[in-house]
């Protein structure tokens, strides 16, 4: 594993850590689909939350939530809805996309509700 998905990995270890501490329930990591993938799949209570994890080494760039651009969005959209389709048992829940922007010195912003559909 390179340097860089070793440290993704752990940004998104640590995002999941700080979810479940919230009381959320991991449901899947890491799901792969021709569209995309998503990072982390969590229930909150009767929602479902797809969770992006973003981890910036500085914030020259405008920092990790900035990075998640309306291309990144559409992708996980789209990747959302053939996880929904693969899992029927998802489809009665509520969706929330919800962003994990961890800054260098691991300091995470977790940003509810950070994109709709479209």
């Amino acid at each position: 594993m390179t340097g860089r998905a070793a440290e993704g990995q752990q940004a998104e270890q640590l995002a999941e850590a700080h979810l479940c501490s919230a009381g959320l329930r991991t449901q899947q990591r890491n799901y792969r689909c021709r569209f995309g993938e998503l990072d982390l799949i969590m229930r909150d209570g009767d929602t479902l939350v797809v969770a992006e994890v973003r981890k910036r080494s500085h914030s020259a760039f405008g920092g990790a939530a900035a990075s998640v651009t309306s291309t990144k969005q559409q992708r996980i959209v789209r990747a959302t809805r053939q996880l929904l389709a693969e899992h029927p048992s998802y489809q009665k829940l509520a969706v929330r996309f919800d962003v994990i922007a961890i800054g260098a010195d691991n300091q995470i912003d977790w940003i509810q509700s950070a994109f709709d559909a479209h």
